[in-house]
């Protein structure tokens, strides 16, 4: 019997326009009727998830950051996994001498130092995995981001690196050109303590070696007095691999790609069509 379901957010439980289906929502509120415990397990920040969430009227635990923070429903921090700072800036330098554009996840937030390429390639992230979604919705959906404050601009990196309040969870970049991902993934690979995965097309979510969706679901279900095998997963890249690797019950979406489906147990719907309510009900 599931008594836990995780699932990941971009490519699953939301729609190439950022938003949550009625049949996701439904099926969601149904389980937690039931007194199934509802975590969502996103490479998101926490304020880029809660404010999707809010606006669906869904309440539950995030792990956010692929792993790097987990807070409860209520929006208190549970736990943290942070970068260690040299290893942060040995990375973002890495980045930086290869051209490839990245954004900074701390515990305060998002930061990029070029907005309007930030907006660009979060667009041609969101279009690579739903190329039927209409290109203006998401084209707004990636500006919405900076307008309502889930992205911050900054001069530098730098005065992150430096600050003391500032945590740094997940640097993420993203390059459409073949060659320069292949030279940032080996520029990377012996970062030791670094842990190099990727939630769509294009893009690396580079956290540390305890950030990973797998290891905070784990910990997650353990303080519920819930086991794995009793846990569902959905998603449908790289960085939830580490889930379905754990969980009694692994699930792709039909967006997925042959090798994602091919670690999964079963294969639902696509994001489009609401296949983690039809997940979810079926093991209803």
């Amino acid at each position: 019997m599931i008594k836990c379901i995780a699932s990941d957010m971009d490519g699953t439980l939301l729609t190439a326009t950022q938003t949550i289906t009625d049949e996701n929502i439904a099926a969601i509120k149904k389980a937690q009727e039931k007194g199934i415990e509802v975590v969502v397990a996103t490479g998101r920040s926490y304020q880029e998830a809660i404010f999707v969430l809010e606006e669906a009227g869904l309440e539950c635990p995030i792990i956010c950051a692929n792993g790097a923070e987990v807070r409860s429903a209520q929006g208190q921090i549970v736990s943290n996994s942070p970068l260690d700072k040299d290893l942060a800036k040995r990375t973002a330098n890495a980045l930086t001498k290869l051209e490839v554009y990245y954004e900074v996840y701390t515990n305060q937030g998002t930061y990029t130092v070029d907005k309007n390429k930030g907006i660009k390639i979060m667009a041609d992230i969101f279009l690579s995995g739903n190329q039927e979604a209409d290109v203006e919705e998401v084209l707004k959906a990636a500006e919405e981001r900076f307008e309502k404050g889930l992205v911050h601009k900054v001069d530098s990196y730098d005065v992150l690196f430096e600050s003391e309040d500032h945590q740094i969870y997940k640097l993420l970049a993203f390059t459409f050109n073949p060659e320069s991902m292949k030279e940032a993934e080996e520029a990377l690979q012996d970062f030791e303590g670094l842990i190099i995965s990727s939630s769509g097309h294009g893009n690396l979510e580079l956290t540390s070696k305890s950030a990973q969706k797998g290891v905070a679901l784990e910990a997650f279900v353990r303080e519920k007095g819930i086991s794995l095998e009793e846990t569902m997963a959905l998603g449908d890249n790289y960085n939830d691999l580490s889930m379905f690797k754990v969980v009694g019950r692994a699930v792709a979406m039909g967006n997925a790609d042959d090798y994602i489906k091919s670690q999964c147990h079963t294969v639902t719907l696509t994001n489009e069509e609401s296949g983690v309510g039809k997940a979810i009900l079926d093991v209803l």
